[in-house]
């Protein structure tokens, strides 16, 4: 069964032009020699430098008109963004399971092709800080980050981007890009039932408690 905020954090991560990988099973060998869950990675996702656009259009002007871009996302220029997801329904935070050795070289290895030096000090910098800055083999920077996404009251930030901020860039694109997507099929659930919401005329907005 699909979590549903898995769901929506991939919608996102896809939007914004990212290769994503899903509620990845890490499967460990016991010393007896059974085997058993690791643990489950929610979103593992890719994204390769350039700029990503609503619609193709020839037209330069109007390109610029249909860029998606969100700042929370932080993507430096030429750089490659690998994003390793923890997403809660609940408050956003890190399963203490995430950093473990063999389940970061079992993310990783699906990646080893695109690190210059292999995935060992990647893994070590991720279990230090959570952040690691390489080299990739097209010579590019190479950036991955440990990130939650969840329940949080403060702003985006590089390990952390709230599920309230998803929604709301979500709702945000749908309305901006309302003519542009008439034709897109969105196949994902959390993605269509806010494209039709949008469509329908609801307005999505945060609870004030106070």
């Amino acid at each position: 069964m699909v979590d549903i905020a898995v769901d929506l954090v991939e919608s996102y991560l896809r939007l914004n032009g990212y290769l994503t990988l899903s509620e990845m099973d890490v499967v460990e060998r016991r010393a007896d020699g059974s085997y058993r869950s690791a643990t489950d990675v929610d979103v593992v996702a890719v994204r390769f430098p350039g700029d990503v656009y609503a619609a193709y259009t020839p037209d330069p002007v109007q390109s610029r008109l249909l860029l998606i871009e969100d700042e929370a996302l932080d993507l430096p220029s030429g750089m490659i963004d690998v994003v390793i997801g923890e997403v809660k329904q609940g408050e956003a935070r890190f399963n203490p399971g995430l950093k473990r050795r063999q389940v970061l070289e079992t993310i990783l290895r699906r990646l080893d092709w695109i690190y210059q030096g292999g995935i060992e000090g990647i893994v070590d910098d991720l279990q230090r800080s959570g952040l690691s800055e390489a080299r990739a083999r097209s010579g590019a920077d190479i950036r991955t980050r440990l990130v939650a996404f969840g329940a949080h009251p403060g702003e985006p930030s590089l390990h952390l981007i709230p599920i309230g901020h998803v929604i709301r860039y979500m709702v945000r694109f749908m309305k901006e890009f309302d003519e542009v997507l008439n034709p897109a099929r969105f196949s994902h659930p959390a993605a269509a039932m806010i494209r039709l919401l949008v469509k329908c005329g609801f307005e999505v907005t945060p609870h004030d408690p106070h």
